[in-house]
């Protein structure tokens, strides 16, 4: 029997939610580099007892805040997304299980079962935002189709998005003729070569 993927794709605006990172090494290097490369205007915190200077400078570059302290539960305070990336299961768990509490959204790196979420791959064209997961069993699957995706949506893609948005303000008739309109006018991007 083939497992279901359950997972429901949501985009987060992370320039208006906290999000806090707790970790300062590779683990912690990844998830904020894969959040600033999809929205390098997310509002992100970083803790931990120790920073590798690539986290550190990266944190530089996007004005973040990285406060080296150990972890501690009032560390959620007025978060809404809760990243652990410690490499200590323990921490990791305790930090889970705080964030449930809380009722904050979280994700343990490397932990399918300690997540609320998964980072997968993302493919961004401009105003096209495409989101690819495997339902945590393979990131390395995840990136080869954002690759495939990267190479193969035109980079003129932002140029049509905002050309169907003014034609759409244009379009009379009830919601459902609209739909209609603008299905018929796309439809070319389904035909195979």
């Amino acid at each position: 029997m083939i497992e279901k993927n359950e997972l429901y794709p949501i985009f987060l605006k992370v320039n208006q939610l906290n999000v806090i990172i707790i970790g300062g090494g590779n683990l912690a290097l990844e998830k904020l580099s894969f959040l600033l490369k999809s929205s390098p205007n997310a509002k992100v915190g970083l803790i931990a007892l120790d920073f590798s200077a690539e986290l550190l400078a990266l944190a530089k570059k996007h004005d973040i805040l990285a406060m080296q302290r150990p972890y501690t539960k009032n560390i959620l305070h007025k978060q809404h997304i809760v990243i652990a990336a410690t490499n200590n299961v323990e921490v990791n768990a305790q930090i889970y299980k705080d964030a449930k509490e809380k009722q904050l959204l979280v994700n343990v790196a490397d932990t399918p079962d300690l997540c609320d979420f998964y980072l997968g791959g993302i493919v961004t064209k401009g105003n096209v935002k495409i989101a690819i997961s495997t339902n945590g069993k393979s990131p390395t699957t995840a990136n080869r189709l954002r690759q495939f995706f990267e190479e193969v949506i035109p980079e003129d893609i932002n140029l049509m998005v905002a050309n169907l948005n003014a034609f759409r303000k244009n379009i009379k008739g009830n919601f459902q003729s609209k739909v209609t309109t603008l299905n018929k006018l796309t439809e070319t991007l389904l035909i195979k070569n």
